[in-house]
Formats: structure tokens, C-alpha cells, sequence
């Protein structure tokens, strides 16, 4: 492809045909659908079809007014909707990678709303104010970078901005998770195109009750995909057989390298001082007024840099850096007499096919030059060869100026192969100022001040809120929790009294599983004294690791004759783990020494936000060396390699709250309680002493190390020699539950022994289900569920002994007026 009318299609093309005949694909809806969006393939196992959008300015070469005046046209109606004084409270999210630009041209409509962007690029110095998931996407970790994290914190409107709505999962896990930790009382969806069946719309109306927030959804056009059966696996077979054979000229005009030398040259845009590249840590009205004075000057440098004569113009951005590229070729636009086009470069696989009836023509493939997170890998850069440009300006930020992007093989030498002339435009990567952080911290807490464990066995990173009231009824607390009012660590459950039947049943449980406990304690012991310390230190995750930690620790000191380190620090889901912890760490040991340590894993939940949270520390703090992988007991959900067992069988310590756990609460995490310089905190029921049965859980496991020490020799050996690849099988099961049973929220499964107790015992439960023929390790789940009312389901097939759903629609009429649950 050579000339631009091959490059744009001839007359009434619409660049969806090709996709609609091969694979059956119908776009239905708003007579504007089709010049909106186009149509293409792409290698990705979730979804094979690609909503190509005409007016987004990421894969079709765009005029930047166009792709500007659609984002603020937007804006300004979301001003409309929410009237002038509320509209002045409202900050803007966009989503990366696709819609960083249009959500900051929407914040542009809008008027003077800050605007920030999700991220895949972790940034050194800064945390992280949250994260989510989008399903469907090539990459999925967002992460939400603010230099200032007061930005989410407001109670104005929250205005998230994607290219396109098509399920609503996505917009949907990121209220669930800014809700949780942010919650306000009005959100606004704004997409170019909303492409949701109707099913799906219902969802997100359902949701918008269920927090008891109103959600509005503003978008330029709205129709529907239809999808025939079978159309992943004919539109994968179809991308394979292209990919594979000489009818991919799309990607063959793209992959010649032709000399760059003398082809490329800078230019310097004197980019002002202080203004960000984009929103990846916040974009404020004060640094719009500042970039809009600035672009014509920036415009004007472009222009002179360009050689005379020029009839079109691409301006190419980089991947998430759209918004700068944009307003730079906005600008350029007004300066110059030439046709200027707005383009960016993407991580995202699209197949390219050669004809008018498709969307993705032709197809640069280059490697990935910023070094990113997710290690290197290829980019993409679309419709641009062939498409008759007689200079191109490759814009990047600072970051992604490296030797990659000048290599033979890099960007530049790619467009040097398709167009005369290109200009490298380099815009400093922002820089945000670093937190200050805390002088000192103070020292961990022992027993016998706080906790009924020896003052050697465990030391606390916490605080102690002993003296302050923390607990909640159950059915109160999860309403809060559910409705998104309150987060579960900012209050404490009332500490459950077990019965004397309970009690009895916990002693049983103990004589039975004591020597089984005491064989897991030594393997997984001895697997992290062979792979991952001679000397580790040993951090549990409070307060379920701790026992175990604590029978970790003894362990090696019976069998080797070690006096292990062993802290307890506090981990939240959705907030991560208490960084001022993992800073006294780093001061007192070396973090390559450091193990956590938990109980069992269930679906994964706390392995993953291990994992992203020592990411977000060694981003924010520079301090690497931190392992995220936890050793536990039991891993019954495989999402773990350093585990004693993967059997789900009922280890005792989850039978009972504090009275088995040092009489410690579970941790609190509350901002009035918790400032940026403390530990978080957790409460010793001194007052529980009389009941307390924590010492001798620990002796009697530890009494039986003589009798399993060969047996845990042999066992240990077997799984160091073995495959503990995570298999991540026990997330998958939730998945399926999930669906199975019309729960909307993963983190209302809660799959194992373990989990199902803590369900029984803090939570409001529905109903539990239990793997067909499981014996004594379900006796205290079945005497809970009679004492409360819950209906035990057995089910075949389960990986795990049993399952715990909580209420999924909970509020107060929830529970019946005796407090047992009642059928939805």
C-alpha cells in the first residue's frame, strides 16, 4: 500500500466488512456506529475481535482536532449532566492504555477537573492509591499513581473515561475497588461507544444499588456486537492462518528496517518546567493553563524542524503518553498548511490485513523501548506504512529515549523505512516529589505487654488499640462492608464466645490433627531453610501466620538448633501491606532473609496483594530484595511453591478467633488511628486470658516434632525434588462459583477449611458448600452452620473440603430476627 487513497479506502468502505463476512460479526445499533468504529483480529485468547475506533487517535491516523473535539464534546456534557458547581468537585480517571488522551480531553470539557490516568509503569517514589483488573484487555494491571493522594480521597463525583464499554467488568471492578477504599456518592461512565448487551446493562444498574451510589453513563454512540458461536476459536484459527502465510502484507510492509541514518533528527520542544508529560500522577487546571500557553511555541519549533513542502504529517505518540502528542499535533495543525494526522504506538497484538474493508492495514513491529515492568517485549505501530506521510514525529517521554528506541531494529528505524523525514520529540518524564518519610519507628511489641505468647516467640509490628472500641455487630458491619461504606479493617468483629460444645470439638480436632500439623510445620520449615535462607527471618502475616510462624520458628530451633527472628506485621486486601513494617525490616535485616509466613491460602487473594504491594514498596521506597513468595501450611488453592501441604484439612487455629491467637484482634487499618509515620494497629483482649488456649495449641504441636522427624525428612525431600508450580486451580474453582451462584464480588467465595470458619465466624454466611463425603475436618463448619442457621450444600467435584459463600445481597433484613440467615 502505497498512496493514501489505498492508505483511507475507497468511498463507502466501511473497515468492519472484512471481520463481518469471515467470521459472522454484526455491529448493530446508531446509524453513526460505523464511522466511529472498524473492525479487526487480534491475538488474544480472552476476546479474538478488536473495536478499532476511527476518531480515538490509537490505531487510525486521525486529524488531532477531531480526536480532541470527540473527548471535550464529552466533557462538556458531562458538565451539563452534573450542573456547573458539582462539575467543579469532579476529577476524571482515564483508563490506559487506549484512553489516557481522551479521558484528559474529556477533563478539558469539563473545565478546571483534575485528571488522572491508570498505569502499567511503575514509578519509583510513588505508591500506589489503589489498582483493578480489566478482563478483557492484552495487559491487565492498572495501577493509580497520584503524586497527590488526596486527589481520589473527595467526595465530588468520580468520571471514568474508557474508549469503549462493552461488558462493564471493568468500570465495575474499578469502582469496587476505589469504593472500597474511596467511597462517594456519584460516579459518571463516559465512553466514546457503549457496546454492552443488555444483560450487561442491567449489571451495572444492579451494582449502582447495591453500593447506594448513582452511576451515569454518557457516551457519543451505543449498539451492540453480535457474536455468532464459536467465534474465538474461527477468528483465532483465522489470525493463525494469516499470521502464518503470505497474505499478511500488513505485517510484511512493516518488518524492512531501511537506513535511519540521516534520517532522523531531534527537536527540542522546551517543554515547560513543571507541567507533566500526562496524567499517570495527576494533571491539575493550574498545569492545563500553563501547557496551553506553551503549545504554540512548541508547535512553532515542530514546524520550523519540518522540512518545506510537507503534505502530511504524522504526529505519533507512545503507548500511554497520548494526551502530550495530541495537544503537540492539535497545535501543529493550526501552525502549519499541510494535513496533519495523530497517531500512537500500542503493546496490544492486532493482525494486519491489507484491504479497505479492515481496519489495521499495515503493521510496525518494533521492540519495546521503556523498559518496562513486564520485561521487553513488541510494540506496535499501525496504518502508518504506506500511508503516504512525508514526515513523522515520534513523540516519547524521556523514559522511553533509550538505546532500544534508536536501535536497527527500534521505532525510529522502522518509520525511517516508511516516510523521508522523521523528528524525535522527547517530553520529560515527570518526576513527582517524593513523601517524606519517618524518622524512626518505634519497636515491635511483646507478651507479655501485648500478646499471651513469650516475649522471644514473636515480636509485633503494630500498634496497640486496646483501649480503643473497635468491634461492630456482624450484621451491621457487613452491610457497611458490602454497601462500600466501610472497609473491613476499620472495625473488628465482636469476638466470638464458643460454646462448650464448640470447645469440645476444637480439643478433638487438635488430638486429631496435632501430629499432621506438626509434619506440615517441619516440610514447609525445611523447604525454606534449603531454598531460601540458612538463617531467614521469619515475618508472619498477622494474625492467622502467626501461630504458625511461631511453630515455624520452633521447628527450626528443635531440629537445628536456630533462633530465628520472627515478626508479625499487618496485611490488608485492597490496601496492602503496612509499608512502615516493611521499612523497620529493611533497617534491621536484610529483606533477601525475610519469609512470610500465612496459615493456608485460599483463593490466592492475600499472595497476589503481597505481590503487588512489596511492587508498589520497591517503587516508592528503592528498597529491593523482598521475596513475595509466602510459605504456609497448606495450599490447598495451589497458588503458592514453598507450602508443607496442598491437603484442605482443618488446622485448629482457624477454629477460634483470638483465644487461639495470642489474644490478638485481626488488624486495623483506619485513617483517624493510622498516620502516614505508624503501624497499624490491633487490640490484646487482655480480658480473654481466662479462655485463652494459644500456648497449648502451640505445645501440642510442638510435643509431637520427635515422632514426625523422619516423616518430615521423607516429605521434605519429595517436594523439594518435586513440581510446585502454582497452578492457581482454587482461583479458578471461586471463578466458577461465582458465576455458578450469581455472585457478582470474588471476594464473597471463600474456598477452604480455613476460610469457611473465619465465614462461620465473622461474617454473615449464606450457605456453605461441602466436597461429597468429607469427614471430621467439616464437624465445626456443620455445628456453626446448625448454630446459625446456614444450609451445608454437598457438591461433587469441589478441589476444596468446603466452600463458605457470604451473603451476597447482605443488608440487615438479611438475617432473620434470632440472627441466622435467610434464603435470597
Amino acid at each position: 500500500m502505497t498512496e493514501r487513497a489505498r492508505a483511507e479506502g475507497r468511498a463507502g468502505d466501511w473497515s468492519g466488512s472484512w471481520v463481518a463476512e469471515r467470521l459472522g460479526v454484526e455491529l448493530a445499533g446508531d446509524d453513526s456506529l460505523t464511522g466511529l468504529l472498524g473492525l479487526a483480529l487480534r491475538r488474544n485468547p480472552k476476546r479474538a475481535h478488536l473495536l478499532v475506533s476511527n476518531v480515538l487517535g490509537k490505531h487510525v491516523p486521525q486529524s488531532p482536532s477531531v480526536v480532541h473535539g470527540h473527548g471535550v464534546a464529552l466533557g462538556r456534557r458531562v458538565r451539563d449532566l452534573l450542573g456547573a458547581e458539582t462539575a467543579e468537585h469532579a476529577v476524571v480517571l482515564g483508563y490506559a492504555e487506549t484512553a489516557t488522551g481522551l479521558g484528559h480531553s474529556v477533563a478539558d470539557g469539563l473545565g478546571a477537573a483534575p485528571y488522572l490516568h491508570s498505569t502499567r509503569r511503575p514509578v519509583a517514589g510513588v505508591g500506589t492509591a489503589g489498582g483493578f483488573e480489566e478482563s478483557h484487555s492484552h495487559a491487565t494491571s492498572h495501577l493509580l499513581l497520584p503524586e497527590d493522594p488526596a486527589l481520589l480521597a473527595g467526595d465530588g463525583p468520580l468520571v471514568l473515561v474508557d474508549d469503549e464499554f462493552s461488558t462493564g467488568n471493568t468500570v465495575l471492578n474499578t469502582v469496587r475497588a476505589l469504593h472500597e477504599r474511596y467511597p462517594r456518592k456519584r460516579y459518571v461512565v463516559v465512553a466514546l461507544v457503549d457496546m454492552r448487551s443488555p444483560a450487561d446493562a442491567g449489571r451495572l444498574e444492579d451494582f449502582a444499588r447495591e453500593i447506594g451510589a448513582r452511576v451515569d453513563l454518557v457516551t457519543a454512540a451505543s449498539g451492540t456486537v453480535r457474536l455468532p458461536p464459536g467465534v474465538l476459536e474461527k477468528g483465532q484459527e483465522l489470525v493463525a492462518r494469516y499470521e502464518a502465510g503470505t497474505a499478511d502484507a500488513g505485517a510484511g510492509a512493516g518488518s524492512g528496517t531501511g537506513g535511519a541514518v540521516g534520517r532522523v533528527a531531534r527537536v527540542d520542544l522546551r517543554w515547560p518546567d513543571g507541567v507533566p508529560d500526562g496524567g499517570r500522577h495527576g494533571f491539575t487546571a493550574g498545569h492545563r493553563e500553563r501547557l496551553e500557553n506553551a503549545l504554540p511555541g512548541m508547535a512553532a519549533r515542530i514546524a520550523d524542524a519540518l522540512p518545506a513542502g510537507v503534505r502530511r504529517v504524522l504526529v505519533l505518540g507512545f503507548e500511554e503518553l497520548m494526551y502530550a502528542p495530541l495537544r503537540l499535533a492539535d497545535a501543529l495543525e493550526r501552525t502549519i498548511d499541510a494535513d496533519v494526522r495523530y497517531s500512537t504506538t500500542t503493546r496490544s497484538p492486532v493482525l494486519a490485513v491489507d484491504d479497505p474493508g479492515y481496519a489495521i492495514r499495515t503493521r510496525l513491529v518494533f521492540p519495546a523501548h521503556d523498559e518496562p515492568a513486564d520485561g521487553p517485549g513488541e510494540r506496535y505501530a499501525y496504518n502508518v506504512a504506506g500511508a503516504g506521510f512525508d514526515a513523522v514525529v515520534a513523540v516519547v517521554d524521556s523514559a522511553a529515549d533509550t538505546p532500544a528506541l534508536h536501535a536497527p531494529d527500534g521505532l525510529l528505524a522502522r518509520l525511517a523505512a516508511h516516510t523521508p523525514h522523521v523528528l524525535l520529540a522527547v517530553v520529560p518524564s515527570y518526576v513527582p516529589h517524593a513523601p517524606e518519610r519517618p524518622s524512626m519507628l518505634s519497636e515491635p511489641l511483646r507478651g507479655p505487654d501485648f500478646s499471651s505468647y513469650a516475649s522471644d516467640e514473636v515480636g509485633w509490628l503494630l500498634q496497640d488499640f486496646s483501649d480503643v472500641t473497635l468491634e461492630a455487630p456482624t450484621e451491621e458491619r457487613e452491610e457497611a462492608i458490602q454497601s462500600g461504606g466501610a472497609h473491613y479493617a476499620e472495625s473488628l468483629p465482636v469476638e466470638y464466645q464458643p460454646s462448650e460444645q464448640y470447645q469440645e470439638l476444637f480439643h478433638a480436632a487438635l488430638d486429631a490433627s496435632a501430629a499432621r500439623l506438626a509434619r506440615a510445620v517441619g516440610a514447609v520449615t525445611e523447604i525454606v531453610l534449603a531454598e531460601r535462607s540458612p538463617r531467614p527471618v521469619l515475618v508472619s502475616l498477622a494474625r492467622a501466620g502467626t501461630p504458625v510462624g511461631i511453630l515455624m520458628r520452633r521447628w527450626a530451633q528443635y531440629r537445628h538448633g536456630l533462633d530465628l527472628p520472627h515478626y508479625a506485621v499487618s496485611i490488608v486486601r485492597g490496601r496492602g501491606i503496612d509499608a512502615n513494617a516493611l521499612r523497620w525490616l529493611a533497617d534491621h535485616h536484610d529483606p533477601a532473609d525475610v519469609v512470610f509466613v500465612d496459615g493456608w491460602t485460599g483463593k490466592g487473594a492475600i499472595t497476589r496483594e503481597l505481590a503487588a504491594a512489596l511492587r508498589d514498596f520497591e517503587a516508592s521506597d528503592g528498597v529491593t530484595g523482598f521475596n513475595p513468595e509466602i510459605a504456609v501450611l497448606a495450599d490447598p488453592g495451589s497458588c503458592v511453591r514453598t507450602y508443607g501441604t496442598r491437603d484442605d484439612f482443618l488446622i485448629p487455629s482457624a477454629c477460634l478467633n483470638s483465644t487461639v491467637s495470642g489474644l490478638i484482634s485481626r488488624t486495623v487499618l483506619r485513617a483517624d488511628l493510622v498516620g502516614p509515620h505508624d503501624f497499624h494497629g490491633a487490640k490484646f483482649y487482655r480480658e480473654l486470658a481466662g479462655a485463652d488456649l494459644s500456648p497449648s495449641f502451640l505445645d501440642a504441636v510442638s510435643a509431637h516434632y520427635p515422632d514426625v522427624t523422619d516423616t518430615v525428612h521423607a516429605q521434605a525431600k519429595e517436594l523439594l525434588a518435586a513440581d510446585r508450580t502454582p497452578t492457581w486451580e482454587g482461583w479458578a474453582a471461586v471463578e466458577r462459583i461465582s458465576e455458578e451462584y450469581g455472585i457478582d464480588d470474588v471476594n464473597l467465595v471463600k474456598p477452604g477449611v480455613g476460610e469457611t470458619t473465619r465465614v462461620m465466624l465473622r461474617r454473615v454466611p449464606w450457605k456453605v458448600l461441602a466436597r461429597a463425603g468429607a469427614g471430621a475436618d467439616l464437624d465445626h463448619v456443620r455445628l456453626l452452620a446448625e448454630q446459625r442457621g446456614v444450609p451445608v450444600e454437598e457438591v461433587d467435584d469441589l478441589p476444596y473440603t468446603c466452600v463458605g459463600l457470604i451473603h451476597p445481597r447482605f443488608t440487615r433484613g438479611a438475617t432473620g430476627a434470632d440472627g441466622k440467615a435467610v434464603a435470597l
